[in-house]
Order: C-alpha cells, then sequence, then structure tokens
C-alpha cells in the first residue's frame, strides 16, 4: 500500500496541517467516473470542461485527495492545492506508478513523430533490447500493439502504460510528445534521458493561437522534461531547428544534430531506390552507406533521428546505421495499400498538415513515371486556416486532385471541402471518401501512382459524434478488387 504522506514528501504542495497523510492510496483518475476508493483525483480547467466542477462527485465515489487550484471548493476529501495542479498530479502519479523502463526517450515535432519512435523501437529491438513505442498507433512492443486512440495519452494512462512495459520487462521506450501533451503536463514524472525534434509546421494553431506559442509548447521538451544531464537529437534542416538548438544549448543538454546540416549524423547524400534511397553518412570524417528500404526524404529524416535517439542512449554508430537497412515500414506512414488492375501502387499515408502532404507527394515523385494522383481532406473542428493551404500545396505538386472528406466531426463536410477547394480550384470534389477512393484507383493507368493522405493507419471516420469503421489501406483493397 502506498500513503498519501509518502508521495507529498518534498513536493511543493499546499496541505492541511491536520490532513490525514496517513491514508492509503488505491489509484488517480482526471475522470470522476474511474474514481474507486483510494484514489486522488486531479480536477483541472479545460477548454471545454472544468473538472472542478465534479470534485463533489470524485469525493462521493471515494476520493480521498483532490489536487486542484487554490480556490477550489474540495469538501469530504483532502485538498492538495497547487497553481499548477496538472503538473502536481503528473509528479504524484509519477511516484505511485514508478518504477519505468530505465531508458526512455521522446520525440516532438509537426510531423514524423510517430515514424521516430516506431523506428527507434525497431533498432533497439535488433540490437536485443525488449523496446516499445507510445504514441499515435497505441502502445507497441514486438509482440502486440494497443490502441491508445490519442498522440499522447492522459496522464493517468500514460504512466501506468510505462509502470506495465516495465513489469513486462521492457527497458527501452520511446513516445510521441505532442504539443497538447506538453503543454497539459500528460507527459511528466518518469526520467527522460534524451528528446528529439522533427520539425515544425502549421498545425494546431485552434490551440495554440500562433506558431510561436505552438513552437513554445513543443520547446517543454527540452526547457523542462528531459532530464538535466540528458540529450537532445535535433533534425537540423528545418527552417525552425536553429532556435531548437539555441534552447538545447540554454539548458545545457548533450546535443547531436542530424541531417545534411548535422553534425552528429550528417547526410551527404540521397538517392531514390525502387524499394527505398540510398543513404550516405558522414559521422566524425568517416563515411557509411545505408540502404534504406523506405521511400521518401521525410522518411529518412525519421529513421536518421530515431538514430540519434539510440545513439544517445548508447547504441554504436556501425552498428546502428547498419541496421536502418532492415528497418519495416510504419503504419499508415507511405505504406503501400495494393497494387490496382491497372498495375497503380496506392500508397496511404496520415499527412494532414500542408507540410506533411508535400513531404508525401515529394516522396512519391521519383517513383512515378504517370500521373500523380493525391487525394485527401481535412479534419473538421480542427486549425480551418491550413485548409486551402494544403488545396495549393496538392495543386502545385499532384498531377490530379481529388478533395474528399476525412473526419468531419461536427462541421458540415461539404463546408470543409469547399475551404480546401479554394486553394485547389482545379480539383475534382468527390464527397464520400469511399467513392473517392474507388474513383482515384479507377482513374489511375498503369504508370500512375496514387495516394490517399489524411487518415494514415486510423481505423475510423468521424462524422458527428459518431465513429464508423474505416480504413483507408482495407477501403482501397477492396476497391483495387
Amino acid at each position: 500500500m502506498t500513503r498519501l504522506g509518502t508521495l507529498l514528501d518534498g513536493l511543493d504542495a499546499e496541505v492541511a496541517p491536520d490532513a490525514d497523510r496517513d491514508r492509503n492510496v488505491t489509484g488517480f483518475a482526471i475522470d470522476n467516473r474511474k474514481v474507486a476508493p483510494g484514489t486522488v483525483f486531479g480536477a483541472f480547467q479545460g477548454l471545454r470542461v472544468n473538472g472542478e466542477d465534479y470534485i463533489a462527485d470524485a469525493v462521493k465515489a471515494g476520493a480521498i485527495a483532490v489536487v486542484a487550484r487554490p480556490q477550489a471548493v474540495v469538501e469530504g476529501a483532502i485538498h492538495i492545492a497547487h497553481a499548477n495542479p496538472r503538473r502536481l498530479f503528473a509528479q504524484l502519479a509519477a511516484r505511485y506508478f514508478a518504477p519505468f523502463p530505465d531508458v526512455t526517450v521522446a520525440v516532438t515535432g509537426t510531423n514524423g513523430k510517430t515514424s521516430t519512435v516506431e523506428l527507434a523501437r525497431q533498432l533497439w529491438r535488433m540490437m536485443g533490447h525488449h523496446a516499445a513505442s507510445i504514441g499515435t498507433l497505441g502502445v507497441t512492443t514486438s509482440v502486440d500493439q494497443v490502441s491508445t486512440g490519442l498522440t499522447t495519452p492522459d496522464i493517468v494512462t500514460f504512466l501506468a502504460n510505462m509502470s506495465g512495459l516495465r513489469r513486462e520487462g521492457v527497458s527501452h521506450a520511446a513516445f510521441e510528445a505532442s504539443s497538447h501533451g506538453l503543454d497539459q503536463y500528460r507527459t511528466e514524472g518518469l526520467p527522460v534521458v534524451a528528446g528529439a525534434f522533427t520539425n515544425l509546421s502549421r498545425d494546431h494553431l485552434d490551440y495554440h493561437g500562433d506558431m510561436d506559442r505552438y513552437f513554445d509548447a513543443k520547446m517543454r521538451l527540452f526547457d523542462e522534461v528531459v532530464a538535466a544531464d540528458g540529450a537532445a537529437v535535433v533534425w537540423a534542416d528545418d527552417a525552425w531547428s536553429d532556435k531548437v538548438i539555441a534552447r538545447v544549448a540554454a539548458r545545457g543538454l548533450k546535443l547531436l544534430s542530424v541531417g545534411e546540416k548535422g553534425e552528429a549524423l550528417r547526410l551527404v547524400s540521397r538517392t531514390p531506390t525502387q524499394l527505398g534511397q540510398l543513404l550516405a553518412i558522414e559521422v566524425g570524417g568517416k563515411r557509411y552507406t545505408v540502404n534504406l528500404p523506405l521511400i521518401g526524404a521525410y522518411q529518412a529524416a525519421n529513421a536518421l533521428t530515431a538514430a540519434g535517439l539510440v545513439i544517445a542512449t548508447g547504441g554504436d554508430v556501425a552498428r546502428v546505421l547498419e541496421l536502418l537497412g532492415r528497418v519495416q515500414p510504419v503504419r499508415g506512414r507511405l505504406e503501400r495499400a495494393v497494387i490496382s488492375r491497372t498495375g497503380a501502387p496506392v500508397y496511404v499515408d496520415y499527412a494532414h498538415t500542408p507540410d506533411g502532404l508535400k513531404a508525401a507527394i515529394e516522396a512519391l515523385r521519383p517513383h512515378t513515371k504517370g500521373r500523380l494522383i493525391a487525394l485527401f481532406g481535412a479534419g473538421g473542428d480542427r486549425d480551418a486556416g491550413k485548409r486551402p493551404l494544403m488545396g495549393q500545396v496538392a495543386a502545385e505538386l499532384a498531377d490530379h486532385v481529388i478533395v474528399t472528406d476525412d473526419n468531419p466531426r461536427s462541421e458540415e463536410p461539404s463546408a470543409i471541402r469547399a475551404a480546401v477547394m479554394a486553394g485547389a480550384r482545379a480539383a475534382q470534389e468527390i464527397g464520400g471518401r469511399r467513392a473517392a477512393i474507388a474513383a482515384a484507383i479507377a482513374q489511375a493507368g498503369k504508370d500512375d501512382i496514387v495516394l490517399l493522405a489524411g487518415k494514415g493507419h486510423e481505423q475510423g471516420q468521424i462524422i458527428g459524434d459518431r465513429v464508423l469503421p474505416f480504413d483507408d489501406v482495407t477501403v482501397a483493397r477492396e476497391c483495387a478488387e
């Protein structure tokens, strides 16, 4: 059993002097419906919901303590007060759920987080470590994959998962640190020995407001989350990379920069091949050749960033670069779903930002003899400003564009499509995603390539308040038949 006082020792928290610190803690929850007797409840203010409104319900369900702002009203339980209750709650929960895997790393950035953590997991596994990744694909180990439904799950789920992985013998874990997760302290408490930055482009401005605040949210990984004696792996070729490197230097972290401008892993050249690309990489004056079995410049970036993380956590450079030639494609990331009856390959990718769409199209261009057909939409209830920008990117880079539905959520699908079409006026508009995929495949000749962008690995389509079964890979195969 864990005493409340043990969890509170040494932390900056305001607790009444007569509070019973000997009470036993049985768990943590931020949803009052998950409270059981002995639970510590976190009551936080959100964009749409104020957790303080559910304190009484949590206490009635058996919460023995509530972590909340000093001005919150808590009756019938111990009030653990703090100006930043999310952070304190994470610190308490981390003490409760510990221990965690010995080596934990985190990846932030707009695009590439999922591929980078999964490629790091694969490299560790091939080196003999019991490894796992946590992110958009869920919790992935060498034997299992469990979906969490979020890039960065809530703090209780995250820490419980990490603790469970340790009990299963996992020694190395890589997780995605989203801007939302970092801003809301959903990745706190456990030791993070290295962090990585992939890139930054427009996304989530509906939440952050502007690019500078979006950037600052990402930088919490290096400013506060990575251990003081930890390392930072930075993709050096992004427009924001110099600012990231400055933050890393200010914190005093060990820097490993990678890419064409990188100093730790310098990308000398990249030559597309039929099924991947040949990379020339220079490390300390020595040249290495990697036959990477993934296509596209952004896949090379993800692979080198993952390699940097593995090297930063003790991996031998020559061995890590050798193993890059054996990595497997990541689900929904330029995944070849099917070859159509005419011989056109159909690729599925998660690209849902202007930069992500640009990277996916450019990755496929060297492999396209005929037309590159790009199909995509935009998500509802998300940053609307990126919609015409996505249309513009597709119109400029693809040979034929089909605008369809993504996850419209509560918005009118036709209005979302119209916003995208404003940037791609010559595009073909087909509302139903299945019908659009069928049309794209039917239009493709033997020398063409079809890109289905936006949903990637997702197994459902969110329309209104319903999640309907939908998998781009499965639908593409059915349409190709």
